[in-house]
């Protein structure tokens, strides 16, 4: 498949294949349908598929959400859009209480997707540019997914339709438009499996999403390993104890907040997994713990930004 666009034309691209292949995918969710979503994700699917399967909806999360896990359970593959995740706190009953534990309760798969644009860096505000993956990753049988790049968009979206469990999918709106990339053949992905970004020997940065790309600005010259988690929950403990075990620096790098957040349970997994091979302690960094500012200026300041990273990774390397 010869792809040329950018990390939104991606995500479009991924649906369009899904639904192509599958008679089963079926989209749903506000404004979807004939003006193509929010950030335009789905513009023209409806056009190709018909009404039946890009359904648009009320402005109701928790009913988007039940009615996606109804399907998943009927047997289709739905995936439905949130217009900002931070809404999708709205409808975590449907998808914590219901959507991931219908496996476990009797045995029936929920293969229903929940994505929509997550992150700060346009000026959204704190009920728009929230990162809620910590809300969600204590949920057993709900998987999180976080892609960085425009390849992973579209593998990982694939991967996630595919998936028997319920997947919840974070695409950072700041890489919609300003990420491009083009190939001859079709990118692939598994859910669980990260990605090495830069390869060094001194420390490895572990992180996920649009911050990875702050990373590699900030640490092209330096002998430092950049690993994409990519999935965030079932994390590759595989490649972060490969890279731990041979690096001996850790430094955990998320946009979402430090407390209680992803950051932690990935540092608690490395001290407990590789503390033998630690030769610093395991460093954090992430977003101030204040709602998200609208000010740019404010904003700004409130994420780590590419001269933090690099200084919390100089001070990670003088141990």
């Amino acid at each position: 498949m010869s792809f040329s666009g950018t990390y939104l034309d991606a995500i479009r691209q991924a649906l369009h294949d899904a639904m192509e292949a599958d008679d089963r995918v079926c989209l749903l969710g506000e404004d979807i349908g004939h003006y193509g979503g929010a950030f335009k994700a789905t513009e023209g699917l409806q056009e190709r598929f018909g009404e039946l399967r890009v359904l648009d909806t009320p402005i109701a999360e928790q009913a988007i959400a039940g009615s996606a896990a109804g399907l998943a359970l009927m047997g289709q593959r739905p995936v439905a859009e949130f217009q900002f995740m931070d809404f999708a706190l709205l409808a975590s009953d449907l998808i914590v209480n219901f959507a991931a534990k219908t496996k476990w309760r009797w045995g029936a798969p929920c293969p229903a997707v929940f994505r929509g644009p997550v992150g700060a860096g346009s000026g959204g505000g704190p009920f728009h540019s929230q990162n809620p993956e910590a809300h969600f990753l204590p949920a057993p049988g709900l998987k999180v997914v976080a892609p960085g790049t425009v390849a992973d968009a579209y593998a990982l979206l694939r991967a996630a339709i595919e998936d028997e469990d319920p997947v919840l999918f974070l695409e950072h709106k700041r890489l919609y438009r300003r990420l491009k990339d083009a190939w001859e053949e079709t990118p692939e992905a598994r859910l669980g499996e990260a990605a090495l970004r830069q390869a060094g020997q001194s420390a490895v940065v572990l992180t996920y999403g649009a911050i990875q790309h702050a990373a590699l600005e900030a640490l092209e010259d330096l002998d430092v390993a950049v690993l994409d988690l990519r999935t965030i929950k079932p994390l590759d403990w595989e490649a972060i104890e490969g890279l731990v075990r041979r690096t001996h620096r850790v430094l955990v790098l998320t946009e979402a907040g430090l407390p209680f957040g992803p950051s932690a349970e990935v540092a608690a997994g490395v001290q407990e997994r590789c503390f033998a091979w630690l030769d610093a302690p395991v460093m954090r960094l992430g977003s101030a713990d204040t709602p998200t500012p609208a000010s740019p200026v404010l904003e700004a300041a409130w994420m780590p930004d590419a001269t933090r990273i690099r200084a919390k990774v100089e001070e990670l390397l003088a141990w």
